[in-house]
């Protein structure tokens, strides 16, 4: 076996000449050569990787544009356009081909007239902005409070034992029962509907963080921030919420659509709101749906409910699952 090692002797070189001194700077030391990482910046690239999700968010950009900007730009007036046909019995209940024959071809009358003689193109956008918006303030007063007591609740044992037999007696109600019973105590308007969709909304919520806070309270670096002294507060709020940020987001994809649905759902069993929502729109138009040349009254706003609630859901679900660290390799 040969050795290849070199004798330094041999060379005939000197130390300087061999070695060469390197400076020591400790702001040079201590930067890392690695690529910044951002949380947010990697939440976007993994979702917009995928090319359905653009899709998906190109479709949602034009629903909120029909349901919030085209009823301004029309200037609809909820207490004067759908009945502004109401004298004229030639106006009820067109088609989309005869009533374009009758009041011109234009975006309003594509879907035809409904039972006032009214645009029900106009009036589905109208009812979504509704619908929608009160989906959107529900969720956010549940999972604002859902979390924020979900984290308490988990990580406090004070707290758990007070709200665990709270969530027991509330839990054991039919959801949609205890909706209905508040909605039929108090007048049936938007902020009635918000209140019992949010009363005890948002306790299945807190349930449910509660038990993913459960399983990072007890890691290290929490029970060395409980022996510093940092309050429990702080801790909740800096140490397990942000890691719980996927579980957030998808559980807000889930419940945004689920308002929507108990939306229409009360209102087509006659307990929805007194405004001109897709449920009440559903409701109203519920004898054309047997009656030939009369289906599309009933199922477009069939099909604008379920395509918003169905496409909130599926890019909710998708950005959840884009803000999971664990996606971002």
């Amino acid at each position: 076996m040969s050795d290849n090692r070199v004798n330094l002797d041999d060379l005939n070189l000197s130390d300087d000449e061999l070695f060469a001194s390197v400076n020591h700077d400790e702001l040079e030391s201590e930067k890392i050569t690695a690529p910044r990482y951002s949380y947010w910046q990697s939440v976007f690239r993994v979702f917009f990787r995928k090319k359905s999700n653009i899709i998906l968010l190109s479709i949602l950009a034009i629903l909120l544009l029909f349901t919030y900007v085209y009823p301004v730009v029309i200037g609809y007036d909820a207490a004067v356009d759908p009945y502004i046909n109401l004298m004229d019995s030639t106006a009820k209940h067109l088609s989309p081909s005869a009533a374009m024959a009758k009041f011109g071809a234009n975006i309003h009358w594509i879907l035809g007239s409904g039972s006032s003689g009214q645009s029900t193109f106009d009036a589905i956008w109208f009812g979504s902005s509704i619908s929608v918006s009160m989906a959107l303030v529900c969720a956010l007063i549940n999972m604002t409070v859902g979390v924020l007591v979900g984290a308490l609740w988990g990580f406090s044992r004070k707290v758990d034992i007070i709200m665990t037999e709270v969530y027991n007696v509330i839990a054991n109600i039919p959801y949609v029962l205890l909706i209905s019973v508040i909605v039929l105590i108090m007048a049936a308007s938007f902020w009635s509907m918000v209140f019992a969709l949010t009363v005890t909304g948002w306790i299945a919520i807190a349930y449910f963080i509660r038990t993913q806070v459960i399983i990072i309270r007890d890691r290290e670096y929490n029970l060395a921030s409980r022996c510093l002294g940092t309050p429990v507060t702080r801790i909740a709020s800096k140490n397990i919420l942000p890691f719980m940020t996927s579980i957030i987001v998808t559980l807000a994809a889930t419940e945004i659509p689920s308002y929507i649905s108990y939306e229409v759902f009360l209102s087509y069993l006659g307990m929805g709101l007194s405004e001109m929502s897709l449920g009440k729109l559903i409701e109203a138009s519920q004898n054309a749906m047997q009656t030939p040349g009369w289906e599309i009254e009933f199922w477009s706003p069939v099909a604008v409910a379920s395509i918003i609630t169905v496409v909130l859901y599926v890019v909710g679900q998708n950005l959840g699952d884009a803000s999971d660290p664990r996606t971002h390799m």
